[in-house]
């Protein structure tokens, strides 16, 4: 039911989003001369890789100064990507992962294999599910940008308290996850948002 649900919703939201994707793009392409979408290798279910798809916020090979963002400041952050972020536009192209199956709506979010490697074998228990485009952890550290740009090693203190106190809300979450459940997740997603 879920798959079916995720293939519908995703189908939907990449037809009836077209237009916004085209002004977002028509946007992009005014600002910048980088590529629109940005593709990153993530960990997902069973604990394979697959390539994330986004619209590109950052320069091309900002992601080899860090691979976090730490907050609005960040020289990184393309013109337009600031707004891309901080309305979640960017993650419109994740539809597609959705609809071929690499991600769900709802499940915890995918994680780079830098991080992974950290993970405990409790915490290895997020990989039997599809991440998804949003997840309670995502709601709870909406700020995490911020929270970061006050750290004095960003990178250390998102390994030792973000991470595992985001794995432990999805290990929550896999213990009694419906479908139900996961709209109940999306639509706080949008309130977060708005």
């Amino acid at each position: 039911m879920k798959r079916l649900f995720d293939i519908v919703f995703s189908f939907l939201g990449l037809v009836f989003l077209a237009p916004i994707w085209l002004l977002i793009v028509i946007l992009m392409m005014a600002t910048s001369k980088d590529p629109v979408i940005y593709k990153q290798v993530r960990v997902g279910k069973n604990n394979k890789d697959f390539k994330i798809f986004k619209f590109r916020t950052m320069h091309v090979n900002a992601d080899k100064l860090g691979l976090l963002s730490v907050g609005d400041k960040d020289p990184r952050i393309t013109q337009i990507g600031y707004y891309l972020r901080k309305f979640k536009l960017d993650e419109l192209p994740q539809l597609a992962n959705v609809l071929i199956g690499d991600m769900s709506f709802v499940g915890p979010r995918p994680e780079v294999r830098k991080y992974v490697n950290f993970y405990n074998q409790e915490q290895m228990q997020v990989f039997k599910v599809r991440p998804g485009i949003t997840d309670l952890a995502s709601i709870a550290f909406r700020n995490e940008s911020e929270l970061l740009s006050g750290q004095e090693d960003p990178d250390s203190y998102y390994i030792n308290v973000i991470m595992p106190k985001k794995l432990q809300i999805n290990l929550d979450y896999l213990k009694d996850r419906t479908l139900m459940k996961d709209v109940g997740v999306i639509v706080k997603t949008f309130l977060a948002i708005i």
